[in-house]
Order: structure tokens, then C-alpha cells, then sequence
């Protein structure tokens, strides 16, 4: 059970922002390329660091604190997850935060309607 220690961590931060998305409309999904390219470049930067800090031995993961998936370069397939699914958290908190204050972050919110 103890291997599902970090899937499950992924799913309960899903579990509480994916519900912003319905509850307060916050357009998130729908609009999947800007969410794109708030995410890709993050995950691109980190996989990479992942992926050299384990190469380099500076970095190791429990395998009984994982699902033993390992991805190539040695990265476990939660890890890659985990650089998915926070910052989409991320996102969708922002996105409330912006709908149930008003705060326009930098952009009018006219222009994130679209």
C-alpha cells in the first residue's frame, strides 16, 4: 500500500482543485493552450534537471514509496506526473483566486474570458 504513497498525493491534490473548474467555472480546461504553455516549459526544464540529478547519483527514489514504474533515464513515472499535475494545480488555484476576487493578474479579465 505504501507504494501508492505518491500517486496518491497527486490524486488529492487533483481531487481538491479539479472541483474549481465546475464550481467556479474558472475555464481552465477549456482553454488548454494557454495552459499548455504555462506548463510545458516547466516540465521541460525540471524533467531534464530530474533526469540529470539522477544520472549524476544526487538523486533516488523509494521503491516503496512508488509504483516501481521507471520511466527512460531512470525517472519514475509519478515524478513526471507530479511536474504535470502541481502546476495545473497551480494554475486552477490562481484561476479561483483571480474569479472570486476580481484580481485581473496582470491581464484584464475580458482578455482571459477568451
Amino acid at each position: 500500500m505504501a507504494q501508492l504513497t505518491y500517486l496518491a498525493l497527486l490524486v488529492g491534490c487533483l481531487g481538491v482543485t479539479a472541483p474549481l473548474e465546475l464550481v467556479l467555472r474558472v475555464r481552465v480546461y477549456p482553454r488548454w493552450r494557454r495552459l499548455l504553455l504555462a506548463v510545458l516549459p516547466e516540465f521541460v526544464v525540471f524533467v531534464g534537471w530530474v533526469l540529470y540529478a539522477i544520472a549524476e547519483g544526487h538523486w533516488h527514489y523509494s521503491a516503496e514509496r512508488t509504483l516501481g514504474v521507471r520511466l527512460p533515464g531512470g525517472i519514475p513515472v509519478e515524478e513526471v506526473l507530479f511536474f504535470l499535475v502541481v502546476p495545473v494545480c497551480a494554475v486552477l488555484a490562481l484561476e479561483a483566486v483571480r474569479k472570486v476576487t476580481g484580481w485581473d493578474a496582470g491581464y484584464p479579465a475580458e482578455e482571459a474570458q477568451r
